[in-house]
């Protein structure tokens, strides 16, 4: 089982006693303006580069509508940055790191206040993913090594406790925000087995476990919650019906291992990132590969 950062936050940057984030926030005071922006904001100015800044008769130069983005460093951690994700309004700003911690950050899209975060100290180990709330803009959950999850309050830094059975290192919520699904691996019998684990957030207990004879790594529900995908290392991914988990099928997605998976929230598309160096993108209803990215330089 791997973990995959997500989000468009990334380390730019190590010093000597402390990591820090690079991020680059939008004007625009829509939600989630920031994080898109923000990855069309890189994807145009590669493109620009290998154009050498030509523009096509009659169309505005790449990035030209992207000329008023700043790029503002936070420090922060003083280790490794796994995992970074907004909050379902796009005003808050959430990462985990090998140092134990997890931080939020107020951000400001026009950076005429101060920026303001919060550290979130509890687990013993790792925090290697983290995700919001769908539906509460202030309820964060963390996965760490440390065999447990957090359920935290980005304003207070409170949180309530899910002690599981293994190492955990993936988290999903369900879009409702009534379960939360785990990826953890579990020591048995000299060997390690990969496990799914079901969190109901009302009761904050698990509802479901199951082992896999395979590595499973990044996970999701559909906007609906009846499926539920799962990617591997063997290279596919396997599509469960939910709550059940019966096998809808499995999606013969690539050569090599699935790490990542990312859905679309008009409930559309999913894309699959793996070892094969590929990213293909799925049609959610028809469960069909509509298209596969190479270069992602």
């Amino acid at each position: 089982m791997r973990g995959a950062s997500k989000g468009f936050v990334s380390e730019a940057h190590r010093g000597p006693n402390k990591a820090h984030l690079l991020v680059q926030i939008s004007p625009s005071p829509q939600p989630h303006a920031a994080a898109a922006v923000c990855r069309e904001r890189i994807m145009e100015g590669r493109e620009d580069d290998k154009k050498g800044g030509a523009a096509a008769p009659g169309s505005s130069a790449p990035g030209t509508r992207f000329k008023n983005l700043v790029s503002r460093e936070y420090y922060s951690h003083k280790k490794k940055v796994h995992s970074v994700a907004w909050n379902c309004i796009g005003t808050k700003l959430a990462s985990g790191s090998i140092d134990h911690t997890a931080r939020v950050w107020s951000i400001d899209p026009h950076g005429h206040s101060k920026v303001k975060d919060i550290e979130l100290k509890g687990h013993s180990d790792s925090v290697d993913q983290l995700c919001w709330d769908p539906k509460h803009p202030d309820t964060v959950a963390t996965a760490a090594a440390d065999k447990s999850i957090r359920l935290w309050d980005a304003r207070s830094g409170k949180c309530q406790v899910v002690e599981l059975s293994g190492e955990n290192i993936n988290i999903t919520y369900k879009h409702d925000g009534t379960h939360i699904a785990v990826g953890n691996k579990v020591y048995n019998n000299r060997t390690w087995e990969d496990e799914l684990t079901i969190v109901d957030v009302r009761k904050l207990k698990p509802v479901h476990k199951q082992k896999f004879p395979y590595e499973i790594n990044e996970i999701a529900w559909n906007k609906t919650g009846d499926l539920f995908f799962i990617t591997t290392g063997l290279g596919f991914v396997e599509v469960v019906n939910y709550p059940s988990l019966d096998v809808v099928c499995k999606l013969n997605a690539h050569t090599a291992g699935c790490y990542c998976i990312a859905m679309d929230p008009l409930d559309r598309y999913f894309a699959v990132g793996s070892a094969d160096s590929l990213v293909s993108l799925w049609n959610v209803k028809e469960l069909l590969c509509i298209k596969t990215f190479t270069k992602l330089e």
